[in-house]
C-alpha cells in the first residue's frame, strides 16, 4: 500500500516516469484537491502549480524523451 502525500508539500522533484506531469499527483489526497491541470516541465525544468503554488522541478540527469 502507498501512503499518500498531503497537498502540503510546497516543492517535488519529479523523474520522467511521471511525465506527462500533472497536479495534483496520482499519489496525492484528493479529497482536499483543486482540478487536475497539467504541466509543461519539458521546457525548463520546472514547473508551477497555478491553483495550489506547488513547484516541480526535473531531477537531474533525468532525459525526456521525445515522441
Amino acid at each position: 500500500m502507498t501512503a499518500l502525500k498531503e497537498n502540503t508539500q510546497r516543492e517535488i522533484e519529479v523523474t520522467a516516469h511521471d511525465l506527462p506531469l500533472h497536479c495534483p499527483m496520482p499519489d496525492m489526497v484528493k479529497w482536499n484537491s483543486h482540478p487536475r491541470v497539467f504541466l509543461d516541465i519539458a521546457t525548463t525544468g520546472e514547473a508551477l502549480c497555478p491553483y495550489c503554488g506547488t513547484k516541480y522541478r526535473l531531477k537531474a540527469g533525468e532525459v525526456i524523451k521525445q515522441h
